[in-house]
């Protein structure tokens, strides 16, 4: 295995859900702006953004990951390296299967983040869930840079520590200022390199909150949309 490490961003949002960004505006700027060169778009509920990014990947040299955040019956799950959408709203584990069934990795989202659907909590500010079995996934994301209590993040690392679990890190950028602000470090350089990475357990994961600009952006991204006519869809992230 080769000792270079390399960062992906694998949380990304772009118009094709509740982005303010288009999944070419996204590419142009991790390429000008960033140093990664791995990412993973996903969305809500839709493969659409993801597969545009990807035709498009090669004229910025860069690899990009179809990915997807689904929303569970019990919060949400990004499902990487998949192909064929899933339909949201079912149970975890009917999702995780239909994940694993097109070769695809399935994490919790944020799992213990308040004002989010999370899978970790029975309600949004409530208590842990004790009824989840955390091994149906593949890992947790254990640092998200869109949660305002970085505690969540803590505890989302010592369940995955505690459970054995591959440990990821994204954004969960909404607009292009905060790509990059959540990264999970692998060995390689390359998006087969990153699964083997995260079907082994061998990542780490690095980064830095949204902070009061992140938050600001997205807001004044929904009112935007609110004013123009567009739905939102609840609570997303």
């Amino acid at each position: 295995m080769t000792s270079l490490y390399n960062a992906a961003d694998l949380h990304i949002h772009t118009t094709a859900s509740d982005g303010a960004a288009s999944p070419e505006a996204v590419l142009s700027y991790v390429a000008e702006e960033t140093d990664l060169r791995v990412i993973a778009i996903t969305d809500h509920n839709t493969l659409e953004g993801a597969f545009a990014a990807r035709r498009l990947a090669p004229h910025y040299g860069i690899e990009v990951i179809v990915g997807c955040e689904i929303s569970t019956a019990i919060g949400h799950v990004l499902a990487l390296f998949i192909e064929r959408p899933i339909p949201a709203g079912l149970d975890l584990a009917t999702t995780v299967k239909l994940v694993h069934e097109q070769g695809g990795l399935a994490f919790a989202a944020h799992p213990f983040g308040a004002l989010v659907a999370s899978v970790g909590r029975r309600h949004l500010l409530g208590p842990e869930r004790t009824d989840l079995n955390w091994h149906l996934l593949d890992g947790i994301e254990v640092f998200n840079a869109s949660l305002w209590n970085p505690a969540n993040n803590r505890r989302a690392a010592r369940k995955a520590q505690a459970l054995g679990l591959t440990q990821i890190g994204g954004s969960d950028a909404h607009h292009l200022a905060m790509i990059g602000y959540g990264r999970t470090l692998f060995a390689g350089t390359s998006a087969a390199d990153l699964r083997r990475a995260l079907q082994r357990g061998e990542t780490q994961v690095i980064g830095q909150y949204w902070g009061w600009q992140g938050v600001a952006g997205v807001v004044r991204e929904r009112v935007r949309r609110w004013g123009g006519g567009q739905a939102v869809p609840a609570r997303p992230s």
